[in-house]
């Protein structure tokens, strides 16, 4: 079989969102330094990003929207009308010098792994996962919907059922938004109960298609182990799906800023190795996550995981200088980073009593 590829590209190196915004932090680009760091990343296994042509975007995205996102990058300011209208320049979307370009990267990267994976095989795209944007405006930090792409281009390229599931804290809206009745697209969302955008209520809809999963706050490693074995895996299997895209946004991990979750990051890489294999195409995306020691160790723990490399109990000095070199700026969490935060990928899983609710909840989807 061959080996995973990784999509990467250094546009999200140098750019941000403004020095007061969640994503102000270096993600991406901390996966791609930490993993050559660690030999994980060989040239030959690297593929860069494309930046996607605005008339690709039509495929989800309205050629309005698309013209006046690509002109407020130009302009670096919107009016009134567009901010009211395709909420763009706001404090979740701001203008920034790249707020075209670094999306359409992204999106760029999702369309090409659908192409990569018409023969089936495994590809990484931290970049990817911004599941908010919607037709016509932007949501939740998310200009353009890679992952609406992504399906939609593992589809054109021989993938007929697709099943994505999403383990961010926050629920995918836009992707339910785009394949809500279409029953070849399994949708499965594990995300906060109450959190931003507040969609997403516990329940199974369009004809089996459709399963959110709003958990409570705290939530552990083993209610997510006990979620991922009896709604997850069952729900995937029996669907039988031609891709699965795994949405792994970094958000549900306990030290995260944005959410009020509980995890360690073997229970997202419990996740992934689960769904490995289950389908003969698979896709991993990222998504949220605003802790830049978190994101940046649980990613680069994702991309070893989908080549089944073991996580060394100390790392390297070279892959050490790069976690001691982030910096937090503006954010309590980022004061005293804990000393294993610089020396290892691997929590120490955050185990705990599975509470009856949680139990109940997951038993009767």
């Amino acid at each position: 079989m061959r080996r995973p590829l990784f999509i990467g590209s250094e546009i999200y190196r140098g750019s941000t969102y403004g020095t007061w915004h969640p994503l102000r932090v270096p993600r991406v680009s901390t996966v791609m330094d930490l993993s050559r760091a660690m030999g994980w990343l060989p040239p030959e296994i690297y593929v860069p990003s494309p930046r996607v042509k605005p008339g690709a975007l039509t495929h989800w995205h309205t050629p309005e929207y698309v013209a006046a996102l690509h002109a407020a990058e130009a302009a670096q300011a919107v009016s009134e009308d567009v901010r009211a209208r395709h909420a763009l320049g706001t404090p979740s979307n701001p203008v920034f010098p790249e707020m075209y370009r670094r999306p359409a990267t992204a999106a760029g990267g999702s369309l090409l792994a659908g192409e990569l994976l018409a023969d089936g095989g495994v590809v990484y795209h931290p970049a990817g996962g911004t599941h908010h944007g919607m037709p016509d405006r932007a949501g939740g930090f998310c200009y353009l919907n890679d992952p609406v792409l992504a399906i939609l281009s593992l589809r054109r390229n021989g993938a007929r059922r697709v099943a994505y599931v999403d383990i961010d804290a926050h629920h995918p809206d836009g992707v339910e938004v785009a394949f809500s009745e279409d029953t070849d697209v399994l949708m499965i969302s594990v995300h906060e109960d109450g959190l931003w955008p507040r969609t997403g209520a516990t329940g199974v809809r369009a004809a089996g298609s459709t399963v959110n999963v709003a958990v409570p706050r705290g939530l552990n490693d083993d209610e997510m182990a006990l979620i991922r074995d009896e709604v997850i895996l069952p729900r995937v299997e029996s669907f039988a799906p031609d891709a699965v895209v795994l949405q792994c946004g970094a958000d549900g991990v306990e030290e995260d800023p944005q959410a009020h979750l509980s995890l360690s990051n073997q229970a997202h890489w419990g996740v992934v190795r689960a769904l490995m294999g289950l389908a003969p195409r698979l896709l991993v995306l990222g998504g949220g996550g605003y802790n830049p020691w978190s994101v940046g160790r649980l990613w680069t723990g994702v991309w070893g995981a989908l080549n089944g490399f073991e996580v060394p109990d100390r790392l390297g000095s070279e892959a050490e200088e790069v976690l001691r070199a982030l910096r937090f700026d503006g954010n309590r969490r980022g004061r005293n980073p804990p000393e294993h935060w610089f020396t290892t990928l691997a929590d120490a899983p955050r185990c705990g009593p599975i509470r009856p609710a949680l139990r109940a909840m997951v038993h009767a989807l």
